[in-house]
């Protein structure tokens, strides 16, 4: 029963965000507007992206079709370890949401990606790999307006990782249904049944595109919970940790969760740009001032990564790696 399940939560009344930060990228003053949002909250819209919204529905038609198949169709590209299909448990520690999902590396020669497309037809394949080379593309415009903005150089410091052949990119595909139980039961309490838990994404930066529908919010920096309000034609880029230590703490990671729609399944798509498991991530030099010190130590994203997976969904990893971490 709903009302016994551990997804449900008693969660911190929320308000809708009606002040989303928005970016078109065709502005001349874009790099500007990044950088403040970057910095004040984590999150911005992006529009004028110049994805295709063809490339769009078309994945999302795609995934919508492969979830709705029996469960042992769907079985057969699991369990998820992280990349395959996976369903309610998230990670290793007990983590769990009210969702199925798919984790695709984006390196096509990923031997769990090739087992999942040879599993579903071929126009499956160049709907996920249309959309990941567009979305890369529009990664790396949004990482090199930072550092433009920033003034940091060369302009391709952030996107030379994202854009690295041996880069670590994922795409996630989330799938939260609608509970048949949640608009009585949310009647009767301030209980809210958990999408997925708060965290920050530990890569660079993520691009979230969703369909029409309630659900994600943001953690702003006085600890209220804002509701993002739904826009199926544009991007929300997430600050990620690692960019918040390349940025000496300029930029923020932003905490968000998704609560359960009780109307609509919501899908979310979500693009983690990250670099090489072997690249060396520190504060970049140009961005410490003489009267500041580096917050934190250097570090690779393959150790980031397993202080992650070692983790619970709402921990605080980056903890682990300040140099003077406080109490």
């Amino acid at each position: 029963m709903l009302n016994e399940s551990c997804l449900v939560k008693t969660c911190k009344p929320s308000i809708m965000f009606t002040r989303v930060p928005e970016v078109d990228l065709s502005d001349p003053e874009a790099k500007s507007l990044i950088i403040k949002a970057s910095k004040e909250c984590g999150f911005f819209k992006v529009v004028q992206h110049g994805v295709a919204f063809e490339l769009i529905t078309n994945l999302e038609n795609e995934v919508l079709r492969f979830f709705h198949q029996p469960q042992p169709q769907k079985d057969k590209v699991g369990p998820p370890d992280p990349c395959g299909y996976g369903s309610r448990k998230i990670g290793a520690n007990g983590d769990e949401g009210w969702l199925e999902y798919l984790l695709i590396n984006t390196n096509p020669d990923d031997p769990k990606s090739l087992h999942l497309f040879q599993q579903n037809p071929a126009n499956f394949r160049s709907a996920v790999e249309d959309y990941i080379g567009a979305v890369k593309n529009l990664c790396s415009d949004v990482l090199e307006l930072m550092a433009d903005g920033l003034g940091v150089e060369p302009r391709n410091v952030f996107s030379r990782l994202t854009m690295d052949e041996r880069s670590d990119c994922l795409l996630r595909v989330n799938r939260y249904p609608v509970c048949a139980e949640l608009d009585e039961f949310e009647a009767l309490s301030e209980q809210y049944l958990i999408g997925f838990g708060e965290h920050t994404d530990p890569q660079i930066i993520s691009v979230l595109r969703s369909n029409n529908s309630h659900g994600l919010q943001i953690c702003l920096r006085d600890g209220t919970w804002a509701s993002i309000p739904p826009d199926q034609t544009s991007f929300f880029v997430i600050v990620g940790d690692l960019l918040q230590v390349m940025t000496n703490g300029r930029f923020k990671s932003v905490k968000h969760r998704v609560l359960t729609d009780s109307t609509i399944s919501r899908i979310s798509i979500i693009y983690f740009g990250g670099p090489p498991l072997n690249e060396n991530i520190a504060p970049l030099p140009s961005l410490v001032l003489k009267e500041e010190e580096s917050l934190y130590k250097e570090l690779t994203w393959q150790e980031y990564k397993t202080a992650t997976f070692k983790s619970r969904l709402s921990d605080n990893r980056l903890r682990l790696f300040e140099k003077f971490p406080s109490e």
